[in-house]
């Protein structure tokens, strides 16, 4: 199963709204889930973003790839994801 750290949209219409979470990459974006460690509403000025620090990490220690906006979120963020997954 390859799993990704990647957004999924609960936003109305017109107003995103995202949840970082942990899904296999063949289900739908808004599809089923494994966690959700995270949000993102990229409407406030400046963006929030509120991530689960130690559950980002234990996935990203057990192989997850995040997506390529969900990378950009973390490294904002300080967390480093090419580098957790090298030292496990």
């Amino acid at each position: 199963m390859l799993t990704k750290l990647r957004l999924k949209r609960i936003g109305a219409k017109k107003r995103p709204f995202y949840r970082i979470v942990v899904a296999d990459s063949r289900a739908p974006r808004d599809g089923k889930f494994i966690e959700t460690v995270g949000t993102y509403d990229p409407r406030q000025q400046p963006s929030a973003v509120t991530l689960k620090e130690d559950r980002i990490r234990y996935w990203l220690n057990n192989g997850v790839q995040p997506t390529d906006t969900v990378r950009a979120l973390l490294k904002k963020n300080d967390i480093s994801p090419t580098s957790e997954a090298t030292s496990a």
